[in-house]
């Protein structure tokens, strides 16, 4: 007698093991998500310091970590002596030639002049001679030859004191300020790659990784803190094509939290097809293999009390 009892005892909680499941079946199980970001160093330095910790919220603006970049210094400095440079020359150009200058093109000019003068009078006087043939030809040559080169030198010396006069090229003044210009942007590049150094928070995040330490290397574009974004928790559910007829987009659903047994009210944002098997959230897969799978997203109507779920918890779409 007790033993059928106790048989009778087991068939009724295996019953109600199936009926329980039976009903768990007709939910979807799905995942608790959030947005994820991550921020990365724009240029690659050796970390100092780390001012936030894991599991910290971030706000944006904040400053997550400082970098050593030495490079970055050096490249300043030579950046600044090029726009010192440049700036002189360009200021150069626009003055012109300066009064010593001037003065020293001026005495240039009086004694090749007097030369040049010389020079006439030297061959004035030997071609008489020479029309009386009291000079050979060889030596008249020689005068001329020389009155030639004075006037040479004359002309250049007048063609260069006016252009003195008439002041800088306006193309040498153009080139001067480019450089200039140039050196000013290779200066302003310099300083923007030294404020990297800072690695900044460019929106509110929860931290979730760290993903290198103080004294490690840090480069350029590797991702040195991963997190969610706050307020950005949505449920993911996967349902196969027998059940999606049950959903449609913008319906009003109620999801259950399992670790917590929170009820919350929510909205259908989408319905989509999945490709691979592998996407799907339902523990416990109720169809055939050539049913196709659903992904449906729900966002929560209070976010408030959506927010402190924990990412990945396993929820309940009623």
């Amino acid at each position: 007698m007790q033993k059928n009892i106790s048989i009778l005892f087991l068939f009724l909680v295996l019953l109600g093991s199936c009926t329980q499941k039976k009903e768990n079946l007709n939910d979807s199980e799905g995942k608790t998500k959030k947005d994820v970001i991550s921020f990365a160093p724009k240029v690659t330095g050796r970390i100092v310091k780390i001012y936030v910790t894991e599991g910290q919220t971030v706000k944006r603006g904040d400053t997550l970590a400082l970098l050593d970049i030495p490079e970055v210094s050096a490249k300043i400095a030579q950046a600044q002596g090029a726009v010192s440079a440049a700036t002189a020359q360009e200021q150069m150009a626009k003055n012109g030639a300066t009064a010593d200058q001037m003065r020293q093109l001026q005495a240039k000019y009086k004694g090749l002049k007097e030369q040049y003068d010389f020079a006439q009078k030297s061959f004035r006087r030997a071609s008489n001679m020479y029309r009386d043939s009291l000079m050979s030809p060889q030596a008249y040559d020689e005068v001329y030859a020389k009155l030639q080169g004075a006037k040479a030198k004359y002309d250049a010396v007048v063609a260069e004191l006016d252009d003195v006069k008439r002041g800088t090229r306006f193309e040498k003044v153009e080139m001067a300020a480019g450089q200039a210009s140039q050196a000013k942007g290779a200066l302003q590049e310099a300083n923007v790659a030294y404020s990297e150094r800072y690695v900044i928070a460019t929106n509110d995040m929860e931290i979730e990784t760290i993903s290198l330490n103080p004294g490690e290397l840090a480069t350029a574009g590797f991702a040195l803190f991963n997190g969610y974004i706050p307020e950005s928790t949505y449920f993911r559910f996967t349902v196969p094509e027998s059940e999606i007829s049950k959903y449609k987009k913008g319906q009003a659903v109620t999801l259950q939290v399992v670790y917590n047994k929170e009820n919350l009210e929510g909205t259908i944002l989408y319905i989509k097809q999945l490709t691979r098997y592998a996407d799907i959230t339902t523990a416990y897969p109720d169809y055939q293999l050539q049913d196709a799978v659903y992904e449906i997203k729900v966002k929560p109507k209070d976010m408030n009390k959506a927010k402190n779920i924990l990412v990945n918890a396993n929820v309940i779409l009623k």
